[in-house]
């Protein structure tokens, strides 16, 4: 009766020992530990994320800045060709030269001049 009854204590422990393994993922009970360390990992994770997106717009926007600075340095040396160009084509000796050979002009003598006063 002794290994019968050292058998059943055996028996009994293994099963409980077997039991307890057996349902291991339903028998964990939620508790307000783990819904702290399941919120804090969800902030640590959205944070990451957060600053990816962040570095990656950063990183958007300068290279749109170097493009917007490099265009802007083409305009700027396109503008100073055409007012250079404009100061050559306006100048008063070539204006005058174009009205005498183009539109058969001359400059007025003196006697064909008025001063008119106010």
């Amino acid at each position: 009766m002794s290994e019968r009854a050292g058998r059943s204590a055996v028996s009994s422990r293994g099963r409980r020992a077997m039991s307890r393994w057996g349902r291991w993922p339903f028998s964990f009970r939620f508790r307000y530990g783990h819904a702290i360390i399941a919120v804090l990992i969800l902030a640590v994770v959205l944070s990451a994320v957060a600053s990816i997106a962040s570095a990656h717009l950063t990183r958007v926007q300068y290279s749109r800045l170097q493009h917007m600075e490099s265009r802007h340095d083409q305009l700027q040396a396109t503008w100073s060709r055409l007012l250079l160009e404009e100061s050559t084509w306006s100048t008063p000796s070539r204006i005058e030269n174009l009205a005498r050979d183009r539109l058969s002009m001359h400059v007025p003598d003196v006697d064909n001049t008025r001063v008119m006063r106010p």
